[in-house]
Formats: structure tokens, C-alpha cells, sequence
């Protein structure tokens, strides 16, 4: 199985990113975490990026709050999927990391999740391996049976509290 690669642009971002985390290992995915910075290391995200698809992964989810450059400078240096989270800050509240992240230019995808939205940033990765990865797609399944069950039944309960 691909791994998926997790990196953040500065350890202040790990509250985020531990959300993917916990969900790449919820469905058994292999992952590396890593801190570089677009503008602090840009050396070591360009080595790691261009480099990625030959050390197995499969998508590389980057995180980054205030400027956001992050997953942009990751696009740069390979054609794996580019999953970018904005991250929310202080300022702006995340506006300038979803606008920096999500307004790439034609050639240099990179699919934006919610401000602070790791846990979808690591199922869409999830379902990017699952392309080919039958066990993978099962459990995607699996899990979005579980989550009609759970609002069916929160439902029930109101309906049945609050229709005469």
C-alpha cells in the first residue's frame, strides 16, 4: 500500500494535523509526518516532494496557516495529488491560508479541504489509494454505513421526543 506523506510548515500546526493522523491510522494507511517550511526550508520540501512518488507514497496532505505556501511549493516538485489544509490563525482567522492554498495556478492542482479540515484532508487521500486498493474501498464503505446508521438513529430519537 502507498503511504500518505503529512506535513505541516511549523510544528504549531500539529493540534490540526493530528486529526489526519488518527484518521490515516483509523483505516490502516501508512503515513510520515515531517515539518518543512515553504520559505524556512524550502530545500528540504522540494527534496522531499520530488522524491515522494519513488519513496512509495501515494498523496502528500500539507498544512500551513497565515501565507500557506506550502502545499503550492509541494505541487511544484511532483505530480502525486497535493491535499492542502488551511490552517486558521489568530489573523484573518484562516482566510488568507484558504485563499493561498486554494487559488493555485493552471498546472499546479492541489485540492483544498475546510479551514482546519485534516480529518477530510486524510479521507480524501484515503479514497485516492482506494482507487486501487479494494480493502481500502471496503472500509470507506464500511465507514459511511456506519455514519447513516448513527444520524438514523439520533433521528429516531427525535421524532420520537418531538412528533406528536
Amino acid at each position: 500500500m502507498k503511504k500518505v506523506a503529512v506535513i505541516m510548515g511549523s510544528d504549531s500546526d500539529l493540534p490540526v494535523v493530528e486529526k489526519a493522523i488518527h484518521t490515516l491510522s483509523e483505516y490502516g494507511v501508512p503515513y510520515e509526518v515531517h515539518v518543512f517550511s515553504a520559505h524556512r526550508t524550502p530545500t528540504q520540501a522540494k527534496e522531499f516532494s520530488s522524491s515522494a512518488r519513488q519513496n512509495g507514497f501515494g498523496a502528500i496532505i500539507a498544512a500551513a496557516g497565515m501565507a500557506a505556501h506550502l502545499a503550492g511549493a509541494i505541487a511544484a516538485s511532483t505530480t502525486l495529488p497535493v491535499i492542502g489544509i488551511p490552517v486558521k490563525s489568530k489573523n484573518l482567522d484562516g482566510m488568507d491560508a484558504l485563499l493561498s492554498t486554494v487559488q493555485m495556478p493552471t498546472g499546479m492542482p492541489v485540492a483544498t479541504v475546510a479551514i482546519d479540515g485534516a480529518a477530510n484532508a486524510a479521507l480524501l487521500s484515503v479514497q485516492m489509494l482506494a482507487i486501487e486498493d479494494a480493502d481500502l474501498a471496503r472500509k470507506l464503505d464500511d465507514a459511511r454505513r456506519a455514519g447513516e446508521a448513527k444520524v438514523l438513529a439520533k433521528n429516531a430519537e427525535i421524532e420520537a421526543k418531538f412528533n406528536r
